[in-house]
């Protein structure tokens, strides 16, 4: 039998591609997850346009790459627990995630992935920014690679930064577990285990400071490695349309969804792939 047809094309050097010629609806072969698996870790994060998927069939996509999880803070939607809807509506300033981060850092065994599924999106605005962690740490002085490779970043799910961003979900369908019961302890830089690239581990939304530093100490670090883990030449930037789903690797990649489109909604739905806890292989 043959294989499906598909082309890819690059966003940039950097992170990003768009897959096309290929119906997500349809089951995917077991050589085709393996290609598409190939060029994602390549990438970093897949897009595919012109998809139609129901809560179940967008579970099915996910299934072929990974083992589902919930959303620990969020109820899913009705019969499907591990599909959660990520919404802003036209009367809300605030959007959900609406700053760097990659998701739910904050627990022991951090999602290996993330799908999300274009529902509804405003004629212009509601980007998303995705940036490779990777080339971040690549970048580094030899020195500072050599610093945050002894260093244990605190994550927490409570950071005020981010639980705004939250507060209209949570209070429409929050899980009723609270973000204070969740914390973990990951190295600032963790090994890719598929492809044994490092890349920096922390992110604004979640990391708090490090158990080797001082606050004042960890402050400072943390200032300078926000600024420069999402520098422009590290990131790709995504135009939504209907039917879009994205596919991103949480383990050295961070995403940003743009918070510009205030009067219009924006409705996706995200699945999220079970990972492995973070570790560095020196």
């Amino acid at each position: 039998m043959s294989l499906p047809v598909f082309q890819t094309f690059p966003l940039t050097t950097a992170a990003g591609a768009e897959i096309q010629g290929l119906d997500l609806s349809v089951p995917l072969s077991e050589d085709t997850t393996k290609r598409l698996r190939s060029i994602w870790l390549r990438h970093g994060v897949l897009f595919f346009r012109n998809q139609n998927l129901d809560p179940g069939q967008l579970l099915k996509v996910a299934k072929a790459f990974g083992e589902t999880m919930p959303y620990p803070l969020l109820k899913g939607l009705e019969g499907f627990p591990e599909v959660t809807v990520v919404s802003k509506m036209e009367q809300e300033e605030m959007n959900f995630g609406g700053i760097w981060h990659s998701d739910t850092a904050y627990l022991e065994t951090p999602p290996m992935a993330s799908l999300l599924y274009a529902v509804e999106v405003p004629e212009h605005g509601g980007d998303t920014l995705f940036a490779n962690q990777a080339l971040a740490y690549e970048s580094l002085s030899e020195t500072m690679k050599d610093l945050l490779c002894g260093l244990t970043a605190i994550n927490i799910a409570g950071k005020p930064a981010v639980m705004n961003t939250r507060s209209e979900r949570i209070e429409d369908s929050g899980s009723g577990l609270r973000a204070e019961q969740f914390s973990a302890n990951h190295p600032a830089v963790r090994t890719h285990p598929e492809t044994g690239t490092k890349a920096i581990y922390v992110n604004r939304a979640h990391t708090q400071g490090f158990l080797e530093l001082s606050e004042k100490e960890g402050k400072a670090l943390l200032d300078f490695i926000f600024e420069h883990q999402v520098r422009a030449e590290f990131c790709c930037r995504f135009k939504w349309t209907p039917g879009t789903l994205a596919f991103w690797d949480n383990r050295w990649m961070q995403h940003y969804p743009v918070n510009d489109y205030h009067g219009h909604r924006r409705i996706m739905h995200r699945v999220t792939l079970r990972g492995d806890k973070p570790f560095l292989d020196q």
